[in-house]
């Protein structure tokens, strides 16, 4: 397919910002009405961790469809669909009586986001190979600014109190709308109909593709820097699941915090996350991820550790700031290592190492729900600078300057 021209190129780089940015948006608004959701749906905290872990169940559960979807359509109109699919999802779990009613609603929230958070980094890295440099972790940075809109239009809603069922159906018009001006900018699929993936012989080369994919992966060098990359992503998982998930209710319910003021959790959370996506690109091009990501590592077990150590409101959102700015260019430097794994078609190694990321999400719920209900969930927080620590030791299989991902097999 010929180069397409620069202002075409231009718009595919805005369409793709909205999409992040709305993919960060519509969650970011949920998840500071978790608490009351939770009270209203009289949950313990065991039982809440396993009710949000069927977002990620639902990622692994269709996640895996995301490659074939993204090479029949296009990953921009995948990306689109399944923005348009997670925000109706996401807003239905407002009007969820039942405890399995609102588990199911996040379920198929998990799976359209899967699906999307593929396609649209898919998209992404088809207008980075047109630019020529390194411009992913701007498309991430635009991804937590769309979560810092989302929390703090959150935190006003909660403010004015307004009533959930119309805040979360305003915010899924809202962002629909964007999602579909994105659609309209989006490049053509990179192997569209009647190209050489799908002329007469097609079959048979994928399945020699198929074959060689299978050799690929089960060469030894090949699955260890595939289990490292999961291992990384899974611990930005974690990070990222400790503001999710618990921010709101331990700042309210343990630190005793207002519930506007405890929305900041996750806020400050993904604020660092966005200003660590803004620069990480330019400390990526100089220093190498293998710096980035390891330094990274020590600001979130810093950060968090010294939040969990003296519990107060301030210094928890300071954790937690510190926590999204540590973690900021993880994901990214994953899913970049992934795609250029040698022997493997576009967009393999990139869906391998998301589906098996969500197991991440998928633990984390439940394991922090259970530690909380045994001791409390302030010492149950203490998975994200263990994460850290993980992140620190696992930095050395990313690139330094300049390395190529074989001499690091």
């Amino acid at each position: 397919m010929s180069t397409p021209p620069a202002s075409r190129i231009r718009r595919a780089r805005a369409a793709t910002g909205l999409l992040f940015l709305t993919n960060g948006a519509l969650l970011a608004n949920l998840i500071p009405r978790y608490p009351e959701i939770k009270a209203a749906l009289d949950m313990t905290d065991s039982l809440f961790g396993l009710s949000v872990a069927a977002f990620p169940l639902g990622a692994m559960i269709f996640g895996v469809f995301a490659a074939g979807l993204i090479r029949r359509f296009g990953s921009g109109v995948i990306a689109t669909l399944m923005t348009i699919t997670l925000a109706v999802c996401l807003a239905a779990t407002a009007f969820m009586p039942e405890v399995f009613l609102f588990a199911l609603a996040l379920l198929l929230a998990g799976g359209a986001d899967a699906i999307a958070d593929v396609s649209q980094n898919a998209h992404g890295l088809q207008v980075q190979d047109a630019y020529g440099r390194s411009i992913l972790n701007s498309f991430h940075a635009l991804w937590s600014l769309g979560a810092v809109v989302g929390g703090f239009m959150a935190a006003g809603v909660l403010f004015i109190e307004l009533d959930l069922h119309v805040h979360l159906v305003g915010s899924a018009v809202c962002f629909i709308v964007v999602a579909l001006i994105a659609w309209t900018m989006t490049l053509p699929p990179a192997c569209p109909e009647g190209s050489p993936e799908t002329a007469p012989g097609a079959d048979a080369r994928r399945q020699d593709l198929k074959r060689i994919q299978w050799a690929v992966l089960r060469n030894p060098n090949t699955m260890l820097m595939v289990g490292a990359l999961v291992l990384l992503a899974m611990a930005e998982a974690v990070v990222e699941d400790s503001g999710n998930s618990w921010s709101a209710l331990y700042m309210s319910v343990h630190l005793g915090a207002p519930s506007a003021v405890a929305a900041f959790g996750f806020t400050a959370l993904v604020a660092g996350q966005l200003i660590g996506r803004a620069t990480a690109d330019r400390f990526v091009d100089r220093f190498g991820q293998r710096r980035v990501i390891r330094t990274g590592g020590i600001i979130i077990s810093v950060g968090m550790g010294l939040a969990i150590a003296w519990p107060t409101v301030p210094l928890t959102i300071a954790g937690f700031a510190a926590a999204g700015f540590g973690s900021s260019a993880l994901i990214p430097a994953a899913y970049n290592a992934a795609d250029d794994i040698p022997g493997l078609r576009p967009g393999v190694g990139l869906t391998v190492v998301s589906w098996f990321m969500r197991l991440g999400f998928l633990i984390a719920p439940p394991f922090v729900g259970a530690l909380s209900d045994m001791l409390s969930l302030r010492w149950a927080l203490l998975v994200v600078p263990l994460a850290g620590l993980v992140t620190i030791v696992l930095a050395r299989v990313l690139p330094g300057r300049h390395t190529a991902i074989q001499q690091r097999l």
